[in-house]
This record gives structure tokens, sequence and C-alpha cells, in this order.
């Protein structure tokens, strides 16, 4: 594929100062033959100056709509918001997290913008890896357990409970609901401040890979909907953790578990992107990250990791720019032949829509991306296309 010229915005969503490049990326893209052009002040949240960028080989533009006009492939940390939209040209081709079986809206833009879109969050390696995914879940669920203990306290609506007590006085107690990365790493910041800590989990081997890492310091329990009640409405944290790639968090955690938590108790939503695993959640935003529901103060931030900018987009860029540089060699189309961890994350494709688990949660029409790949050429997508759209509410 001939060289293409590569654009990272600035983002826009609310308290998000990652970026999705930092300058050393620039100098490999530059190497292979690529233009990178990077919006003005896109990397001041994560402390890399606009200098930086120009001495890796970056060009500086000064707006998004004249970044967005010029770039074949755009590369982000978050999702598209409705205020980017207008801005993609039809068939450009996108690189981010898109969190789409949470967002129809998103997903019926894409497709009929016909945007070639690669999903960070279910690229997937053969062993089922999600390697895109797990530096921010890693972020994230220690980020959770500071949130949690910070909402804990009084001035900040909380029970007014320390986390990890005090000789003499009981320290808090931690359900997680989920051992995966996320869970693991919110369970070793928890177990470090001294709380109570439990998790959740349904895979055997992995409740007994914890056991050995943790040396007997969690409690670890296979759920039935009878222990997840007994022990939140014992709990004065709750973590829900649980990752489905690709699709929708199941809502295992009812309202009535809630309101059975003591007033002043926290929940944490780290699923909250993929839409969430209680019943009682809905997104929040840095800049007001909480709110109270049953008397239990709520935080489920939508982008956890952009309370540490410059850590997340370190571990972030450290992760992406690989594949990265793949998809910019080949483009979305011919990765999705080539590549198989990056065909995993393929979620849109000339004007279909070619994640199953996304078109499943949507109720929206699902096309192989075989299909689309077949010719080389997407023939047919305008079909596609047209049934897709006559779908929409």
């Amino acid at each position: 594929m001939s060289a293409l010229v590569i654009g990272v915005p600035t983002e826009i969503k609310d308290s998000e100062n990652r970026v999705a490049m930092q300058p050393d990326g620039v100098v490999e893209l530059v190497h292979d033959g690529h233009q990178v052009l990077i919006q003005s002040g896109a990397g001041d949240g994560s402390r890399f100056a606009d200098d930086d960028y120009r001495t890796a080989g970056a060009t500086i533009v000064d707006t998004a709509d004249e970044l967005f006009a010029r770039t074949d492939l755009v590369v982000k940390v978050k999702e598209p918001v409705p205020a980017e939209y207008h801005r993609f040209r039809e068939g450009q081709q996108l690189f981010t997290y898109l969190h789409l079986a949470a967002d129809r809206g998103l997903t019926e833009f894409l497709v009929e913008r016909r945007i070639d879109a690669i999903a960070y969050e279910t690229v997937q390696t053969a062993d089922g890896k999600l390697p895109l995914l797990t530096p921010m879940s890693e972020v994230a669920g220690r980020l959770a357990v500071q949130a949690a203990a910070h909402h804990l306290e009084s001035p900040a609506g909380g029970a007014g409970v320390l986390l990890g007590g005090v000789p003499g006085t009981p320290a808090a107690k931690v359900t997680i609901i989920g051992g995966g990365v996320a869970g693991t790493e919110a369970a070793k910041i928890a177990v470090g401040m001294r709380a109570i800590v439990r998790v959740f989990d349904t895979n055997p081997m992995r409740l007994a890979y914890l056991s050995d890492i943790f040396g007997g310091r969690l409690d670890l329990v296979t759920p039935n909907r009878a222990r997840l009640s007994a022990y939140i409405a014992d709990s004065d944290v709750v973590i829900g953790a649980v990752l489905v790639p690709g699709t929708r968090a199941p809502k295992l955690v009812s309202r009535a578990m809630i309101a059975s938590m003591r007033p002043g108790s926290v929940a944490v939503d780290i699923a909250i992107d993929q839409g969430g695993c209680f019943e009682t959640s809905r997104a929040t935003t840095h800049s007001d990250p909480v709110y109270v529901e049953e008397g239990v103060v709520h935080y489920c931030v939508a982008n956890i990791p952009g309370a540490v900018a410059r850590t997340s987009t370190l571990a972030l860029t450290s992760a992406t720019l690989p594949y990265l540089v793949d998809v910019a060699r080949e483009g979305v189309a011919g990765v999705a032949r080539t590549h198989p961890a990056l065909a995993a994350g393929l979620s849109t494709l000339a004007g279909a829509l070619v994640s199953e688990p996304v078109a499943a949660a949507h109720g929206l029409p699902h096309t192989p991306a075989e299909e689309v790949l077949g010719d080389g050429q997407g023939r047919g997508s305008e079909d596609r296309t047209r049934k897709t759209s006559s779908r929409r509410p």
C-alpha cells in the first residue's frame, strides 16, 4: 500500500488528556514513508509539546477540521463523539477504542459514512489476550480502588470509612466482580491499602492463579446469585470488572443488590464503557464523576485512565505502535486479510458492519468480513449500507 497521511486529533471527550501517539511513534511512521499530522496541543495533557512532535518529524496543524480533511488514517484514543462526526470523510480509516456494543449511534454512523474501523479493545491474539486493552485495564483497575477510597470519605459523600482501617477498627470490605486484568489490578491496590478483599470469577483456573499470586490474602469466590447478593450486602465497596470482549457487559448486579448496601458505600463500574455491569450504572465524567443511587455513591467514569494521562498515554501508545505500523503499511482492509489479531478488531468495513457481537447487541445486519474482503474491493457494500441504514430507529 502507498504511504498514508496519518492524523492524530486532540481528544475532546470530557477531561480526556491522553493522546494517541507519542513522538517516538512519529519517528517510526515517518521512517516508513508516511506523513504524520498532529493537531496543535494534542499532546499537551500528556506533557508532549508541539515542538516534541515537530522534532520527531510530524506536521502540526491548527484545527481538527484541517487535520481530518487531510488525513487517510485517523488515530485516536477514545471513540468519536457526535461533535466530531461531521469531520470524517467517506472511506477514511480509523484506529481507536470504539466500544460499539454500547453505542448504536456511532455504529450506524461508521457504517453510513463507510469508515473502515478497527477497535483497540477487540484486537485479540491467538492465545486470547487483548494486547491493546490490557494496559488501560491495568490503569483502570488501579484507579478504581483509589477512586473508591476517596469517595468513601465523608467530605466526598461517603460513609466516612478508611479503606484499610486502623488497629482496633475494621478495614473496609471490597468485593471485586471479575478476576481478569482490571480486577486483578484492583485487588493488588486494595490489598496494598489493607482492605478486606473478595474476588468473584467464574473461571476456576483464574481463581487458582489468583490464589497463587496473592498467597491466600484474597477471599476467592465462585459466583452464584445468592453468594453475590450476600457479599454485596456486606461490602463497603463493590467494583465491577466484567469483560465480554466486543459485546455489552452483562448486568450482574441488580438494583436490589445495590439497595442492600449500607448508605455511603461506593460502587465503581469499570465496565461502563461497555454499558456497565450494575443495573444502576450510568456513564459519568471526570468533571462530574459520581452520583448517588439507592444511597450508594456510584463512580462510573467512562474514561477512567484519562485521569493519569501521561502514564496512560505511555502505556497505551507503547502497545498500539507495532499494530499501527502494520495498519499504516497495509491499510485496514489489508491487515484484515494478513494479520489475525487485527482482523479480530475489525468493526466496520466498506459500509458493512462486520463485528458480529456489535450487530447482535443492536439488532443490526451483520456481514462477515470475508464477504467484504472477497474481491478486495468491498463489492456490494452499497446495498449493505442501504439495508443497515433502513434499520435506524
